[in-house]
């Protein structure tokens, strides 16, 4: 037993003194591990420099926002409202110029239905902050519409939106606000607003580089969710109505906007006061611009950005017998 025990030592010694002489011998001879750490090396330096310029950018301050253009720079926007005395003409007006006064840069031309202004319009205009020119013209008895009959019969606020565009052309007639026309070379655009309508503020911004006509749907008009053109591949080639749909423009008033320097270029266009049902658009606009050249807006017309809304007229049956009882309503203070 001390025999074997003896041979295994000393095995292990050989094999031990083997071993390290092996370890001395490879002690001179040259290494290969040299390349895998440089490139190690490399790596780190790389993460390293990426971090340092991480580090600088999260100190640098953030660019500045795009701004917009200065209101200086931008065409305005000149709106032409028709308007009459009704029970619900103030809450309307108020309504309208509030949306208007979201807007830069727009010149609101308010024309009443008659003879002169009135205190109301008056003063609504001089409070709403919006730069303004008022009008005021009656509109003849031949083209009123008579007791009892429906609203579509006859064009309404045709003489109104005709002497607010003699106005543009430098014919005057401003009772109020300001009196001067845009100078020559003005660019701008020109949008018919009745009072009574629900305008989104990015419409205007659609129609505002408006170069001949531009033109986008209307929603709850025609007896339809929406009316407008219908456009393909960045064209006008037809229209969605359903009423007469060969009149040469179906298109709501609300429905386009006109280039000012176009309008001022074709002094004989203007409102027909005689057109049939539904072609009192058609009348200005066959003289402005061809069908073809109409120039989609709202993302090519599938967006609707104004609504031909109508205010309920107030049911006064409760006024009407107070006032025959001798205690209606102060009528100093104003609605």
């Amino acid at each position: 037993m001390k025999l074997k025990l003896k041979n295994v030592f000393l095995a292990y010694f050989l094999v031990s003194i083997a071993g390290l002489l092996y370890a001395l011998v490879q002690l001179g001879q040259p290494c290969d591990c040299l390349p895998p750490l440089r490139a190690a090396a490399e790596q780190l330096r790389q993460k390293d420099l990426r971090i340092s310029q991480l580090q600088a950018d999260l100190r640098r301050p953030p660019p500045a926002p795009a701004q917009p253009p200065e209101p200086e720079a931008l065409p305005t926007i000149y709106v032409i409202t028709p308007t009459y005395a009704r029970l619900v003409q103030k809450a309307e007006l108020v309504r309208l110029s509030q949306t208007l006064s979201l807007v830069p840069r727009l010149h609101w031309l308010l024309v009443e239905d008659a003879e002169s202004p009135t205190p109301l319009v008056s003063g609504l205009l001089a409070a709403s902050g919006l730069l303004f020119t008022h009008l005021a013209v009656l509109t003849p008895k031949a083209q009123r519409l008579r007791e009892g009959e429906p609203g579509w019969v006859r064009p309404r606020g045709v003489e109104q939106r005709n002497k607010a565009l003699d106005w543009l052309r430098g014919r005057g007639g401003a009772v109020g606000g300001e009196k001067d026309p845009p100078p020559p070379g003005t660019q701008g655009v020109v949008y018919f607003a009745d009072d009574d309508n629900t305008y989104s503020r990015e419409l205007f911004k659609e129609m505002r580089w408006t170069r001949g006509v531009s033109v986008w749907p209307v929603g709850l008009v025609g007896g339809l969710r929406f009316e407008g053109p219908r456009v393909q591949d960045g064209r006008v080639v037809g229209f969605h109505t359903a009423w007469e749909p060969n009149r040469p423009f179906p298109l709501d008033m609300a429905g386009f906007a006109v280039a000012l320097p176009l309008l001022l270029a074709k002094p004989n266009a203007q409102f027909d006061a005689t057109a049939p049902r539904g072609h009192l658009e058609s009348s200005l606009l066959s003289h402005l611009v061809d069908p073809k050249d109409l120039e989609p807006r709202a993302a090519n017309c599938t967006q609707v950005l104004v609504w031909h809304t109508r205010t309920e007229k107030p049911k006064m049956k409760q006024e009407e017998q107070l006032q025959r009882q001798g205690q209606g309503s102060d009528p100093a203070i104003e609605v």
